[in-house]
Formats: structure tokens, sequence, C-alpha cells
């Protein structure tokens, strides 16, 4: 007992290992506490803090910013039987977690999707002009592509994939897979194509231009060329959401005021408060998943929530991206986060319930301030956040949890990337390039999600 009580030296974990699993073990869990309490400080934006603590106990790998020690905590006590003051109705069990990204919940940074690294080209396509806007279907089956040539291009994914690869093709589906991957080509703009997006629920292709029209397209209909309904705005047209059931569209035009219109009737709404709309134009619109909320960003610097049913402005992030153009937003798939981009190269993720900028995914654009906007997406299992870097054509990746960069991978455009999308349903993504092409990118190896 004494020779123990006078030699406190620790010893290596392999020596623990094999006289002690019990010591073994207690290490593994301070470990576990260890990750538990960054994340807390990460989460809570104690971040130099969080970061010598990290260091001071070699955490790795890195630690996202989470609220999992708090909410453990709170759970402990809430069945603490001698605690009087105890928070009441308050734990883990009645919170919806949801698919995706959630840190609240997460501590580890174990991802299952395949690195977008290693992704590759599965299909060209090329237009007349410069291919500026793009977009998936909700069920990732179709590609649409937009260009300064003013037409529009409707591609099927899975003839794509069988084009690149004859010899993988589903004999079943053989017949269906053979054809061209092009499936539509529509003429009906006078102008530059600048947005598009697949109606969430009827095959529908909505359309807008720098003519100051949006279009929609039934695609349903192999020979249809034109639109069966057609919007005309006062301002070249920048971008639109459709509301989730499909009923509703918003709609930003190159003037700061953003229109909320009914589809079917096409009746237009504005919110009554002028001074709640943005002071310059808008760049991104989008509707989060739930249709409670649209998000909102600006060449004015700042992040907008508006309320989907009264179309007024509850919260703005000023200066969001300290004070240059937002260039993009999008919404996590709980609805609890806001991803957005900035020309200042950084994208943040943003806490909606405590509007504070939990991450900042560092690292692209290595000559200062970019000339054209980009968007910072998620890939499919919002495991990664996606962001073209601008001087090197390629695309940066992040560890959406732990902002930890990944490898760069070049896009092949031989101009900038105007425009990326990632599928929501595999492990696939779109870019657009000044350089006239459009491509499609897809992981071929089979990963589990």
């Amino acid at each position: 007992m004494k020779s123990k009580m006078t030699n406190p030296t620790v010893l290596d974990s392999s020596t623990q290992k094999e006289e002690d699993p019990d010591t073994n073990n207690l290490i593994k869990s301070r470990e576990f506490l260890y990750r538990l309490i960054i994340g807390q400080l990460f989460y809570d934006g104690h971040q130099q803090i969080g970061q010598n603590l990290a260091q001071a106990v070699q955490a790795e790998p890195a630690c996202p910013p989470s609220d999992r020690l708090f909410k453990l905590i709170m759970s402990g006590l809430e069945h603490e039987p001698k605690r009087k003051d105890r928070p009441r109705n308050f734990g883990i069990g009645n919170n919806d977690i949801g698919p995706g990204l959630d840190l609240e919940f997460e501590t580890d940074s174990n991802t299952h999707a395949p690195e977008p690294a290693l992704y590759e080209t599965a299909y060209v396509t090329s237009h007349k002009g410069n291919c500026r806007a793009g977009c998936f279907s909700a069920d990732g089956q179709l590609i649409a592509t937009g260009s300064v040539d003013a037409s529009i291009k409707i591609l099927d994914v899975d003839r794509m994939l069988a084009k690149s690869a004859p010899d993988e093709m589903d004999p079943s589906r053989a017949v269906e897979q053979q054809g061209h991957p092009v499936i539509r080509t529509l003429y009906d703009h006078m102008e530059e194509v600048t947005c598009l997006e697949f109606h969430p629920k009827e095959p529908i292709l909505c359309s807008g231009s720098k003519d100051q029209t949006i279009k929609l397209f039934d695609i349903s209909k192999a020979s249809v060329k034109k639109a069966f309904k057609t919007i005309t705005e006062s301002e070249p047209v920048r971008c639109f959401s459709f509301h989730p059931s499909g009923n509703h569209l918003i709609v930003a035009t190159n003037h700061p005021v953003i229109r909320m219109y009914d589809v079917n009737t096409l009746q237009c709404y504005v919110c009554p408060f002028p001074n709640q709309q943005h002071s310059e134009t808008v760049t991104c619109l989008k509707w989060s998943p739930d249709a409670k909320y649209f998000a909102s960003c600006s060449r004015d610097g700042a992040i907008k929530l508006w309320d989907g049913v009264s179309n007024r402005c509850i919260n703005t992030f000023a200066k969001a991206h300290d004070g240059y153009e937002v260039c993009s937003v999008v919404f996590s798939r709980n609805g609890k986060y806001l991803l957005s981009s900035g020309k200042n190269s950084i994208c943040k993720l943003w806490e909606l319930s405590s509007s504070r900028c939990l991450i900042a995914y560092t690292g692209a654009g290595t000559t200062g301030k970019q000339e054209y906007e980009a968007q910072a997406v998620f890939n499919h299992s919002e495991d990664f956040v996606l962001f073209p870097d601008e001087a090197t054509t390629s695309l940066c990746a992040w560890n959406s949890r732990n902002a930890s960069r990944k490898q760069l991978m070049s896009l092949g455009h031989n101009g900038a990337v105007r425009l990326i999308a990632h599928s929501p349903t595999q492990a696939a993504f779109l870019t657009c390039s000044d350089d006239f092409r459009a491509r499609f990118w897809y992981r071929r190896t089979p990963a589990l999600i």
C-alpha cells in the first residue's frame, strides 16, 4: 500500500490496458467527458477556452459545438429524487432530433457519407452560352440547367449514370436507361436564365430570367417547349423558392422588395412594412422545410428571417459576413440551422433559436474578396459543407460539425463555377460554369448513410 501511495506515476495506456482494464475504461470515460465539455464551451461561444482545453487534452478528432452536456445534466436533474427545485418538463425525451445535422446532441464527428473529393464526373452537358443556373428535383432523379443563351435542359440522372458506365446498368431497367440523358430542351425565355427550381410535388419546372419573367413548364409532356403559365415582373428575376406545399413562390428581382405569389391565382403579396425589407438586391431566398419561415440574404450584407404566414421579418443578422455581400442561405433539414456564404469566401452556420453563428468554415478563397456569387450547400446527409473556390476552380469541403477541412478537388471547369447544387437523395452534385458546361458528379462506390 505504501509503494502505491508514494509512486503516483501515470502508466502508459498500453500498460494500463494490460494490468487494469477498469483504469483503461476510466480513461476513455474521461476523454468522452472532456469532449462533452469542449463541445459545450464551443456551443456557448467560449471558443478560445474550448481550443485551449482541446489542445491540453489532445482531443482527436476535433470537437464540434454541442449542447449535449447541458441536456444530459438537466435530464439527470429531472430524475434526481432529492432535488426539489429541479426543472419540470425538460429533457431530451420530447425533442424530435430529426435527420441530418443536430449540434445540440452530437459530440462525435464520425461521418458515413463519402467525402466530396471522392466524387467523379459522370456526365458533362454543354450550352451555347455561360451556364449559370441548375437544380435537382426533390427525388433526385432529374437535373435542370439554364444558360445565358436562354435555353433550359432537363437531364435524367439514371441515363447519365448509364451513359458513363454501361456495365453498371440495371438489366431490369436497361430499356429506359438507354435513351439520351437530355430528355427536354426548353426555349421560352428571351434572355439569360438566372434561376431554376422543380415544383416539390408536381412535374413542373419553374424558371426565372433577365427578361423579367417567371415561367412554369409542364415537364410531364415530352412535346411541350413553352410554359403553361407566366408571371411578368418589372425587374430581372434573380432567385425564387417554392413553398414546401408548392402553392406559393417567393421571388426576388433586382428590386430589394421580396414578392410572394400564389401559384394558382398569381396574386402577389409583399410585407406591409417597407422598413423591414432589404436595402439592396436580394441574392438568395429559401423556405424552411416546415414552411414556418423563409430566409433571405442580400448585397446589403444582411440575412433576414421571415414569418411564412404573416410575411413579416422576425429577425435580422446585420453584417452577417462582416459587411460583405451575402451570396446564399439554406436551411438544415431539421430547420434549426441556416448555412450562409459571403463574398469574403467564408461559410457560416447559424443557430436560429439563439441568433448566433456557431461555426465558421474558413480556408477557401486565397485571393481575398471573390468576384462572383457562390453558394455553400450541404451534402445529402449534411455531414459536409461544400463551397467552390473561385480562384482555383476547385471544391472546398468541410466536416459540417467541426469545420475540419477536407481534401480539395479540382472541378475540371475552364471558367468560374457559378452554381453548385447537391442531390437531396444521394452522393451526387451539379456544377455550372462560365465555360458553357454543366458537370454531373457522382460517387459510384455505395455508402451506407
